[in-house]
């Protein structure tokens, strides 16, 4: 498990997993009469193969929400970089939202395997777009790894691919908001999402600059998922 995904960050997605893992009707591996019904060869085995205590098979729709930091948006001034979208995406009072399109969340109990919180959330045919000087740069297809704390994507320069499922964004969860639910959803808010080790340099290399430092804050995400099903 990355340092950059606190104990706090993981409890919130795996809160994320229970409530839509209940939502769907899906349990734990066994009830407490079962397990009293178990032989003890067969509980041995259990407890050498430790089995998901919930999982989320399908993500649909809601969306991921970047509230862009002054800090970020000052630098891109700055670079005389302009911000905008890149498909199904949207960039709305000081914002960016990505559609949520797919992936899966399985949570294991804590300490029976690291990371016990794995999975993805997938944000295809959507994107950022960061333009200066007849050069723009598309970072878009965004998938979130929570259980290496890293967001990865595809980068597009002019129009031409230049990497593919790049580590653009690393995740810091140790300002996360408790878990909220309500209304089918669930929403995890208060994540840091900055600019990765990876992106940083190809940045500046592409923008002719060394102002894009790693680390740099981008904004605070707001992940919103379906808890009921067909929505």
């Amino acid at each position: 498990m990355s340092t950059m995904f606190s104990t706090k960050g993981r409890k919130g997605l795996a809160a994320v997993a229970l409530v839509a893992a209940t939502s769907l009707s899906l349990t734990a591996c066994g009830s407490d009469d079962e397990s009293s019904s178990s032989s003890s060869s067969s509980s041995s085995e259990t407890a050498s193969a430790p089995k998901p205590v919930a999982s989320i098979y399908s993500l649909t729709g809601e969306q991921t929400q970047i509230t862009l930091d002054q800090g970020f948006v000052d630098a891109l001034t700055q670079l005389k970089l302009t911000p905008g979208t890149v498909g199904t995406a949207k960039l709305t009072e000081g914002a960016l939202i990505f559609p949520i399109t797919g992936g899966n969340v399985t949570v294991f109990k804590p300490g029976e395997v690291s990371p016990y919180v794995i999975g993805q959330i997938q944000h295809e045919g959507s994107g950022l777009s960061l333009a200066a000087g007849g050069t723009k740069v598309e970072l878009t297809n965004l998938n979130v790894d929570p259980g290496v704390s890293r967001v990865y994507g595809d980068v597009v320069v002019n129009g031409k691919v230049a990497a593919s499922s790049a580590y653009l964004f690393q995740l810091d969860g140790r300002t996360l908001n408790p878990l909220t639910t309500g209304n089918g959803t669930a929403t995890l808010e208060g994540t840091q999402v900055k600019i990765s080790p990876v992106a940083a340099p190809l940045l500046n290399q592409t923008f002719k600059t060394d102002a894009v430092k790693p680390g740099l804050l981008v904004g605070i995400a707001k992940i919103t998922v379906n808890t009921t099903p067909g929505q």
